[in-house]
């Protein structure tokens, strides 16, 4: 492209060929069409590099970069946000769908609401045959005009995976870049919330996958999933546990420190800080509220196939 898209969509991958086309299908399938997908292979060694590469010859939107090395999920994942050329950015994963209109109603909605950094819908699970086991309404405050509140919510309610959010690029780059602690894809989101509000699309657009191959399947301890981020944390002499906790713990504080709110709004938002450390503390199980119970409309009233591009003949 010789102009720079509206939108950049990162996908960072590593041996995804189970469901990469399918989300390549929905991606490319958007109704919005302004956009740059860039696909970080990350050394993959199954048919990841080839699947990309006939996407990328089909549509000229597609980028695909292969790195020599695994350079572990976190940087893979800063790496799109490092290359991405569009004023709007959105991250997207190998295995999850998202329905045809997900980017054109988040970007409208940032259009309308300049206030807004982030918009995003609601998330529905799906199995891997794409058929939808849970449907859940937005359990996040992190609409409210005040900062404090957003932040307290990010730190207390159930959720903060904003994996299908359309964000603000210049806002992004002046977040932490992600990192490979222990729930440092929760920090980040309190971070972004801590710059601004967030709006919700009203309607199951971003559709999860469970499968068995998923990360946290298959790292399932904090050493592993730390690993898996960034292969440095396998080193158990230069990042004990407790480094690894404690810097989960420093990333709130720092992402308090370096707002861009009021030092009233600082000081509140370190005795939410405060109070979250101590509820952790003394019971894991008091550091999340209970989760939410299933929307009304049921998930089987969501239907993957009439609303994700690529799904016709594939789903149920």
């Amino acid at each position: 492209m010789s102009t720079a898209p509206r939108l950049s969509i990162g996908l960072p991958v590593y041996n995804g060929e189970d469901y990469l086309a399918e989300s390549l299908d929905a991606l490319l399938g958007q109704s919005f069409g302004n956009f740059e997908l860039i696909i970080s292979d990350n050394a993959s060694t199954d048919r990841t590099e080839e699947i990309s590469r006939e996407y990328a010859k089909l549509d000229s939107r597609v980028r695909y970069v292969r790195q020599p090395v695994n350079i572990g999920c976190a940087p893979n994942h800063n790496y799109c946000v490092d290359v991405a050329r569009g004023e709007l950015f959105k991250w997207a994963s190998d295995d999850d769908l998202y329905a045809r209109d997900l980017l054109e109603r988040c970007i409208e909605a940032l259009d309308e609401h300049p206030e807004f950094i982030l918009s995003h819908s609601w998330t529905a699970m799906i199995d891997e045959k794409g058929v939808v086991t849970q449907a859940l309404q937005y359990p996040l405050n992190t609409v409210s005009p005040h900062a404090a509140e957003r932040f307290r919510s990010t730190l207390f309610a159930p959720g903060g995976d904003d994996d299908g959010a359309v964000i603000r690029t210049e806002v992004l780059r002046h977040v932490a870049p992600l990192d490979s602690y222990h729930h440092a894809d929760r920090t980040i989101i309190s971070e972004l919330a801590l710059h601004g509000p967030f709006h919700q699309v009203p309607d199951w657009l971003y559709f999860r996958r469970d499968h068995p191959g998923r990360s946290e399947h298959e790292h399932p301890t904090v050493r592993r999933r730390a690993t898996n981020l960034d292969p440095k944390r396998a080193d158990k002499l230069r990042h004990p546990m407790v480094r690894l906790l404690g810097e989960y713990v420093l990333g709130y504080v720092n992402a308090i420190r370096n707002a861009p709110i009021s030092g009233a709004e600082k000081r509140e938002c370190f005795r939410y800080l405060r109070q979250w450390a101590l509820n952790r503390a003394g019971n894991p199980a008091m550091g999340r509220m209970p989760v939410q119970a299933e929307a009304e409309t049921g998930p089987r009233e969501v239907s993957v196939a009439s609303v994700v591009a690529g799904q016709e003949g594939r789903v149920p």
